[in-house]
């Protein structure tokens, strides 16, 4: 059985989102392309916005990661302002979002109102107020390694409609296919069935 992985750093990697920098080359598989929040160049914004948009070829499944973080240099209304722009974008060529937020999930959820298209938090690994409050505002989470190790992470995590979570790498080294096991535990059911609702979430994220 093959499991998606929803957010990586690997170019072996073909069943799920590669997160191309905005320097890179397009892959023949599925990936993701934004500017992060601690790549924005204040002075060539534009040109980063621009090389972006020029990046979307076929295989391209989303946009991102973008958002807003708090611990990076870059003043945070440039990083709204450039989120923002990448929120456009994404209605324009209808594709969903990967959002990277760290220390600024309200301020990320007042911008869902702004997206006509679905919003998927990646590596969530916060409390289950923050949780609790994304879901009601129709966002999704994609959880990540510290699922295998995290009690009360894989708490919120069983509190987590199937139809609202995604599972990824991002940049650990571990095998997507631990965390399917974990996650098919603690929602005491089939991997089968994980799997297929996956892809379905898949499938309503990209055709809304």
């Amino acid at each position: 059985m093959e499991f998606f992985d929803f957010h990586h750093h690997k170019k072996n990697i073909r069943d799920g989102i590669y997160n191309l920098d905005i320097e890179g080359i397009p892959p023949d598989f599925p990936y993701s392309i934004g500017i992060h929040p601690n790549d924005i160049d204040v002075i060539n914004i534009n040109l980063q916005l621009s090389r972006m948009k020029n990046m979307m070829f076929p295989n391209c499944f989303a946009i991102g990661e973008c958002g807003l973080d708090s611990r990076v240099p870059i003043d945070q209304n440039i990083q709204e302002d450039v989120f923002l722009k990448q929120i456009k974008i994404a209605n324009e060529v209808k594709k969903p979002i990967i959002i990277h937020c760290v220390r600024k999930f309200y301020e990320v959820i007042s911008f869902r109102k702004k997206s006509s298209q679905a919003m998927i938090i990646h590596g969530f690994n916060k409390k289950q107020q923050i949780a609790t409050d994304l879901l009601t505002n129709n966002f999704y989470l994609s959880f990540g390694k510290a699922v295998l190790y995290n009690l009360s992470l894989q708490n919120i995590l069983k509190n987590t409609p199937l139809d609202k979570l995604f599972l990824e790498t991002d940049n650990e080294d571990f095998k997507i296919e631990e965390l399917y096991l974990k996650v098919s535990e603690i929602k005491e059911i089939s991997l089968e069935q994980l799997n297929e609702q996956i892809l379905e979430n898949l499938h309503t994220i990209r055709n809304g």
